[in-house]
Order: structure tokens, then sequence, then C-alpha cells
């Protein structure tokens, strides 16, 4: 029955996150419950048969009275399994506030939103087209995506866009009228975006065939206007990376109820599909979801034949193929305009007529051939060949685990996109115009700016510099100032990249002939190094080698505008002091356990390697070795020995203690205060396996220490709780927030969308996202800022710092090394050297960590692996680094908690992750350990997630938020009191009629 039950109700509960595992956790824990009901029901339906046999008015009592009694056991089964087993669900559900914002809440939104597409556009391309003239009242819109475009993405980055402003209405209330045949030929063909789901993927781009463009629909639509926009969309979302062969989808065969215990060789194209528009395949053998599909094409080539001025709008989150819009000089202009949110594509109406002068930079690095990118050939399904008898030992444990176990290498290093092709240009390895359209950092305008160097000065440990930035054309608008770095590079010495972003600043609107001066200091611990493997340092550290150091400013990653050097006279080692802005110095966290057994991409000989480190994996990098495996059984569940971590002199701390401490009483203590001892005494043992493991968008209430229940919300693009109804105003995709370069815009948008969130009552927030955009395939690119950990941490740290104003706590997540959805919960043991896991993927989480300004922290870790040990459960990253160098103080939650084979809550309090994101359903919650050491531990975890909710907007009234009656009790006792009342009621009401009869 359970099985049966687990089957019909898979599908809800899969869409919305829930694990197979859990529901039939659910479902067993609950079975026992059903069989009384199904018992009860069978007594009703005897006593009713038997009834018959009574005499006639005797038998309508026997038959009511037996009816009453069974609603009554239900009503009684209901309180029970509410109050029992599913308490926590139940009332984090009930108890949670629902979104109730206020119109003014809604208004500032929507215009912060707005303002982020003004500013996040990026003009790609202009001949002049743009803007268009005044006299230019019309537009033919061609392309389905302008009719159904996208506003973000799926999953956590999902949300509410029903009421969004599309590109369509955009232009039209930007005063153009638009081709309404287009229109209905588009909606007439699909009215509905295909569906990308993390169970099953459609990627389906649906697009007239070109004989859909009669001849009559032509005439009609230059006799409207002479000027065409097409409009190009690429979707995607949590749960799958993008295709990088398109053709093999369109000629797999799509079997959604696939049950594997051993990944397939196309583990990748599982569960997804492609319908073509024709009757020939929309795409050639080996191309891209990034490519334009042969429909596309056509599309193309029919627009630019009959229009000689054409706009194109890219609406993706993921960086495209785009030569092609080089290829007809009929293409005047390109508009990169990722999600949009509720009104962010207002701006481009605004753009296209001239009352806003885009200023935005693209966040990532356009290239002519995705094909030909450093990391290419290790991204996706790498399975491992040897562990079959490990898979089935791990599914024979866990129902969970999903069947594979593979890996991820993270050959290019340090080199990841900009970083890659400025240097490899600098070496002479490539040619940079042959590869790369458009730079990381770049975007046109309607007037040009030039920047200047002042005031250069060499102050010790910093250097300080003006830059002058003015407008020189004839349009007013705003510009950027991109300052990068260049070190010292000794061949075969350190890694270092040519070209760094260290710092930017975005000038306000700038009439025409006007200046802005922007003052930069800079660090020169921030321009260190990390050597990881013992070239200068030993166990690891940062460096700042002697050399001459390049600071320039910049339009994009490869246009200098201005530069000064200065000189470092000898090497600076941060390795025992540490850098000023660490709270300990860094030292090798990672290498010996995360490095791999792959040829890294190195600068070395002009990047002799790169065919070695960068070519297709040979056989036996597939095979899994005794000491890779040995440590994977060490983390799997089934295998996992909480005891072997045990310290027999660690002394069992005090339970259940009655101190008459709330929490409210250390509302603003310090997190070193005595007190905190005091109140968690209190706490008994199943108290803290309550508060740990029960984290599914929520965090419970522990009556021992008066801590209230709270809720905590999905996502990146704003208030989205599927669990309460909780949604709010849809928020861009990250990557258009990223495309600002204004940090003070972001900071704006964390209060804006952190009012939101104090409106509902509701402060934990699952963001934002900061993982790298490693390559142009992953799938949650549109929950990540960019390529580049410097834009991404210092946009990351103001919209978080905007937030906290508002009482929210903002788990900054996936930490770390999250850079791909496939496999991504099946054992990935992502490898890279601890100088690429430090300059590239953790620094985001390093710059928001260390810029936050606000009291309450928390962070989430991420699925992947590191090496060989879990990131959920790994004390290297979450203690040593996150808390030990970088300061931080508060709590960290797990991504879902599905259980998959690995995440095991024992394992991850003892290593630094304090919140599991579920819902204590499965046998990996369970602490079967009650040891002193696991019980510190689950103390440790258990303080840092109630400081960081005491220090929130749940805390921050002069009155103690717990007392009263819950939502639930409330719901309960009225219904109860109803459903008593209306039973009782009946049942006399049966029997006085009987005996007034009688």
């Amino acid at each position: 029955m359970v099985n049966l039950l687990a089957n019909l109700l898979g599908p809800i509960f899969g869409s919305l996150g829930v694990s197979e595992a859990d529901l039939l956790a659910y479902l067993t824990q609950l079975q026992g419950y059903v069989y009384f009901i199904l018992a009860a029901l069978v007594v009703l339906i005897v006593v009713l048969i038997l009834a018959s046999k009574a005499k006639k008015g005797f038998k309508h009592v026997i038959r009511w009275e037996a009816v009453m009694a069974f609603f009554a056991a239900l009503l009684i089964t209901v309180n029970v399994i509410c109050y029992g087993p599913m308490y926590t669900n139940v009332s984090g559900f009930l108890n949670a506030s629902k979104a109730d914002l206020t119109e003014e809440t809604i208004a500032q939104s929507k215009d912060m939103i707005k303002r982020i597409g003004e500013e996040g556009t990026v003009l790609l391309k202009n001949n002049g087209l743009l803007p268009l003239s005044s006299d230019v009242n019309s537009l033919n819109v061609f392309g389905w995506d302008s009719t159904n475009p996208l506003f973000g993405g799926t999953g956590s980055g999902s949300s509410d866009a029903s009421t969004a402003v599309g590109i369509l209405q955009s232009l039209q209330d930007a005063g153009y009228a638009t081709n309404e045949t287009l229109t209905k030929l588009y909606t007439d063909y699909r009215d509905t975006r295909p569906t990308i789901a993390m169970s099953s993927q459609d990627w389906t781009l649906p697009e007239p065939t070109v004989d859909a463009y009669t001849d009559d629909i032509m005439t009609e639509a230059k006799e409207f206007s002479d000027t065409a926009v097409i409009v190009i969309g690429r979707s995607g979302g949590e749960g799958a990376d993008l295709p990088m062969d398109m053709n093999a989808i369109i000629h797999s065969t799509y079997n959604p109820g696939l049950e594997v215990s051993v990944a397939p060789a196309n583990w990748c194209y599982m569960n997804a599909y492609y319908t073509n528009n024709g009757s020939y395949d929309d795409f050639e053998p080996g191309e891209s979801y990034l490519e334009l599909s042969v429909t596309e094409e056509q599309l193309v080539e029919k627009v630019c034949s009959e229009f000689d001025n054409v706009i194109v709008i890219i609406n993706a989150n993921n960086t495209m193929e785009l030569g092609w819009v080089d290829e007809y000089e009929q293409i005047g202009a390109v508009l990169l305009a990722p999600g949009a949110g509720n009104t962010g594509f207002a701006a481009l109406g605004e753009i296209i007529n001239g009352s806003v002068n885009p200023s935005g930079k693209t966040a990532d690095t356009f290239v002519k051939d995705l094909m030909q990118a450093p990391y290419i050939n290790n991204i996706g399904n790498m399975s491992y060949s040897n562990v079959e008898d490990l898979k089935q030992q791990i599914a024979a444990a866990d129902a969970s685990y999903e069947g594979n176990i593979a890996f991820a290498n993270y050959v290019e290093g340090i080199y990841v996109g900009y970083k890659f092709y400025e240097t490899a240009a600098e070496e002479g390895f490539l040619k940079y115009e042959d590869y790369v359209q458009y730079p990381f950092g770049y975007g046109l305008s309607f007037t040009t700016f030039e920047k200047t160097i002042e005031n250069f000065a060499d102050n010790g440990d910093s250097i300080s510099f003006d830059v002058v930035v003015t407008n020189t054309g004839d349009v007013a608008g705003k510009d950027v100032a991109e300052i990068y770095f260049t070190p010292p590079y000794t061949n075969g010495g350190i890694e270092k990249a040519s070209v760094n972003l260290v710092q930017f600043e975005k000038t306000g609107v700038l009439e025409p002939g006007a200046s802005e001066t922007l003052s930069f200091e800079i660090a020169k611990e921030d321009l260190a190094s990390y050597d990881s493997e013992g070239i200068k340092i030993q166990g690891g550290g940062y460096i700042l080698e002697e050399g001459d150091y390049v600071i320039s400013v910049r339009s994009d990653s490869h246009t200098v505008d201005a530069e000064e050097t200065f000189t470092v006279d000898a090497d600076i080692d941060y390795s025992t002091e540490g850098r000023a802005s660490d709270a300990v110095a860094a030292t090798n966290q990672f290498e010996d356990y995360s490095r791999g057994d792959f040829v890294q991409l190195s600068r070395a000989d002009k990047f002799a390697n790169y065919d070695e480190a960068c070519g297709p994996l040979k056989e036996e990098q597939f095979v899994m070795s005794d000491e890779t495996r040995a440590a994977v059984e060490e983390s799997a569940f089934g295998t996992y020995d909480p005891t072997k971590y045990d310290n027999a002199d660690d002394a069992m701390p005090t339970l259940g203690a009655d101190n008459g401490l709330t929490l409210f009483d250390l509302k603003g203590a310090p997190y070193d205060d005595a007190k905190w001892d005091q109140l968690l005494d209190q706490l008994t043992f199943e108290d803290m396996a309550t508060m740990i493991n029960v984290g599914g968008w929520q965090t419970v209430a522990i009556d021992s220490v008066g801590k209230v229940a709270t809720s905590d919300c999905d996502g990146p693009a704003g208030l989205s709780n599927f669990i309460t109804g909780s949604y709010g105003t849809a928020y861009p995709s990250e990557v258009l927030l990223a495309q600002t370069w204004n940090k003070q815009l972001a900071y704006e948008v964390g209060q804006a969308m952190g009012q939101e969130y104090a409106d509902a009552n509701n402060y934990g927030w699952y963001g934002p996202a900061m993982n790298t955009h490693r390559s142009a395939f992953a799938g949650r690119n549109f929950e990540y800022y960019s390529e580049d950990g410097v834009l991404a941490g210092y946009l990351a740290a103001n919209q978080v710092n905007g937030a906290a104003e508002k009482g929210v706590y903002a788990y900054i997540k996936h930490f770390a090394v999250n850079d791909q959805e496939t496999n991504r919960c099946s054992f990935l043991l992502t490898y890279a050297s601890e100088q690429a896991i430090r300059e590239i993927y953790l620094k985001p989480f390093e710059l928001c960590v260390k810029g936050f300004t606000g009291t309450t922290q928390a962070c989430m870790s991420s699925f992947n692996w590191i090496g060989t040990i879990p990131s959920c459960a790994n004390g290297y990253l979450l203690n040593n680094v996150l808390r030990g160098e970088w300061g931080f103080e508060g709590m960290v939650i797990t991504d879902y908690d599905g259980s998959y084979g690995y995440m095991i809550s024992d394992h991850c309090v003892r290593n630094g992750n304090d919140l599991m994101l579920g819902f204590a359903s499965a046998a990996s919650n369970q602490f079967t350990d009650e040891s002193a050491t696991a019980t510190l531990a689950m103390r440790e975890s258990c303080k840092n997630i109630m400081y960081t909710i005491v220090n929130s907007g749940y805390y921050a009234g002069d009155t103690n938020p717990v007392g009263g009656m819950t939502n639930m009790d409330k719901l309960f006792m009225t219904v109860d009191i109803a459903g008593g009342v209306i039973i009782v009621g009946i049942a006399v009401l049966v029997l006085v009629r009987y005996l007034l009869k009688k």
C-alpha cells in the first residue's frame, strides 16, 4: 500500500523538490494510522450492513451513530497525526506567515526591478540604428519568444511572473505599435513555454517554420513598418544542464519511468526530449542548445532578406554563440536581456526609443565557439567505470541514492572565462579576435566616455588613485570604471592570469561634457596569489610576489583606457600572520583530497600542456582508485561510522536544565557570551535532534528555550515559499543584476527585496546564489551572477547587507564549487587545485562574508563533494575557512536534504553544517551516537541556529515573540470544536428523534 501511494503521489511531491525517500518515509510513519482508519471504515461498513437486521426505527439510529463515531475517530486520528509524527511539517506550513505585501512595497519592488533592467540590459552591437528615429512608431516583432519571454529560471530561482511586463508590452508602452498578425501567428502556434523541470526537461524551441511567413504576411509586415525586431530565447533551470548535443536528444528515447541503479551512458539526456518544428531535425549532429536551431537560422535569414533595419534581442541567461549577428549587415543593433523579472523588460522599449541610455556590461565572456572552451571535455557526466558493486551497496543502504558515482575535473585551474582568453592571447597561444566576440565587462552606450587615472600613490600596504570619467559624447549616460591588475609572472611559477578584475564602480548620470571622479584604495593583499602546490610556500598560503604590478582601468577585460605601475621589492608571505582581512591565516585546507589525479592547465611555456590538460579524457581516468573508494565509503550512508570520530576526552554537556532563560534573553548578546551555555544546557537531546533535522523551509519552535518557529523562503528571485503559498514580486535573474555593475543598486535591491520579506514576517532567504559560471551550459547560471568572483562577491555583499537592514538572514549559496547540475546529487566528486578553489570558486563567498556589515548571517552548503568529502560535511570548508579564516558567525544549512546516500545529519553537524533542509524523515537523519562528542557538535549547531534567529527580524521587537496560540492551534481548536459540536449534535438529534417517535 505504501508503494502504491508513493507511486500515485510521487510526481506531485517530486515537483516540489521532495525526494522519493522522504515520501516513502512519511507514508511508512503514517501507515499505522492509515490502517486504523481503514479498520474503522471496515467496522462502519459491517455495522451498516448488520443494522439492516434491526427494527426499522432503531436501524436508522444505529447507522447514524456509527457514521458519527467513524467521523469522531477520524477527527481524533487526524489530530494525533498532525500533533504527532507530522507535527513539524504541518506546523511549519500552518504557522508560517503568509505574504501580505503593502501596495507601497510592491510598487517599490517594481520600480527597483525596472531600474535593474535599465542598467543591466547590454547593448552588444549598434551601427547607429539605436535609438530609433522619432518617425518610427511601429515595429514588426519576429520570434516565438517575443510572446512568451523568459522572466527567470526554474527550481529554487523561479518566481511568479504572471503579472510581469513582457517584451511586446514594453515596446507598446514605449509608444510603438506592434504587428498583431505576427503575434497571433506565434500565439496560435503555441501559447505555453516548454517545461524545463527537475524531473524532466522539454528543450523544445517553439518556432514556426519559415513557410509560415507567407508572401501576404511579409507584404503586410513591410507595409506596417520598415523595422524588424527578432527575439531569440534560451531557458534553463535547476536540476539539469543545457544540452551540448541537441541532435542526440532529438533522437533519444524519452522514458520518464526509467529506474536505474547504475547510470546509463546517456545519463545527461535522461528524461530530456525535443520536438522538431518541421519535418527536418532542428539541430545538426553536435550542435548545442546555445546555437541557433535550423528553424531560427531560417527565420533570421528570412527577416534580414526582407528588412534593412533589424534589431535582435537575446533573451537568455546563458552565453550563446552569437557570431551570426555579424553575418548580416541588416542587423544594426543587438540587445542582451536576460530574465528580467516583473518589470525589467520595461527597459527594452525605453532603450530602443532612446529615453534610457544603456549602461549594462556583460558578466561573462561571449566566445565564438563554445566547443573550443578549455572546460568543454570536463563538464557533464563523467561516471566511474569500476564501482558497480559500490553502487549496489549504497543503493541497498539508502533508497534515495540516485544511482551514479561521478567526478568533475576542473582542469582549467584559475583560467576561467576571460582570465584564460586574455592570458592566452598575451602569451601568443591564440589570436583573441578569433575566439572572443564580446569580452567580459563589455557594453556599448549611446554616448562615449574617456577615463583617466590621477593621483596614483603607493601607500605601503595599499595603493590609491582616482579615476576621472568624462562624458565625451552628446547624450547623458552612465559608465563603469573596471579596475584590473596584471601581476608579475615567472614561467613555470605560481599560476597567474594576466588580467584580473579587482574593483569597480559605476558613475551617476553624466551629462555631455561632465566628469565624475571615482576614488579607489586597493589593499595589496587583494593582488596576492594562492600557492597551493608549494612552489614557494610549503603547506600553501597567499603570497604577493616581488615584481611590477600594473593597475589598469578598462572599458572591458580587453580594452585598456589607462594604467599605472607599482613595484613590490620582495615577496610578502601571508601564510603565517595572514592578510589583514583574515581572522586566521589561510593555509591548505583542500589540496590533499581535492587536487585529483589530472593534468591542470598551466601558463608555463605559453600553455604548452593545453592539449594534454583540456583534451578528451582517457579511459583510465574513469577508474576509481582504492584510496578514493575507501574515502567515499567513509562518507556513505550504511558504511559511515559516527563513533570513529568520537573523542574519549570530551565531557558530556548538561541536558534538560531548568535555568529559566529564553532565547529572547540572548538577543543582541555576543556569540561568546557565557549565557549561551546556560541556555544551551536547557536543551534535551531530542530538542537538539529536532532543531537540527527539521529545516525544510523553516526552523522549529523549541519550548524548552522559548524559541519561536520561523519560515525560510526560496530563492534568489525573491519571496517564494511553495509550502506557505507566500509569493512576492518576481525579481530578475542574477545575471541581469550582475550586468548593472552597480554596487549601490545591488544594495537597494536587497533593501527592496528585504522589505517584502519583512511584510510577510518571513526573514529567512535562500539566496543570493553566487556560484561561478564555469561553463556556459550550467543549468543554474541564471541564478548565479558571473564568471568572475570579484564582480559576484561585491554585488552579493551589497545585496545581503541591504536585506539585513530589514532583519533578513540570507543563506548565501551554494557553498561551494557547485557549478554544474549533472550528477549534482549523485556522489559528484569535484576535483580542483586549492588555488583554483580559493581564487575562483570561494572568492564571491569570501568577499560577501568579509563585506557583511549586519549582525546575522547564514550559508547554504552544496550537494557536490569537494574531492572525496561531501561539501555538507566538510569541516575544512565550513569551520576552518568559513568560520576560522573569514570570521563567519551564523548557521549553515544543507541544500535539500534528500539523503541521496551521503547527506547524514551526524556527519554534517560534526563538521560545521548546522541545519538539514528537510523534515527528519530519512534514516540518515537519526542520531544513533549519543556520545559526548556528538552531543557537543549538536549543541554547537543549535547555538548557531538560535544565534542567527534571535538576531533577525523574528526577534526585532521589544517583546518576546513567544506566547499566545499559534495559527495551527487556533485552526485545530476551531475545527475540533466545530466538528465535535456537529458530531455530538447530530448524534443527539438522531437519538432524541428516535426516542420521541418511540
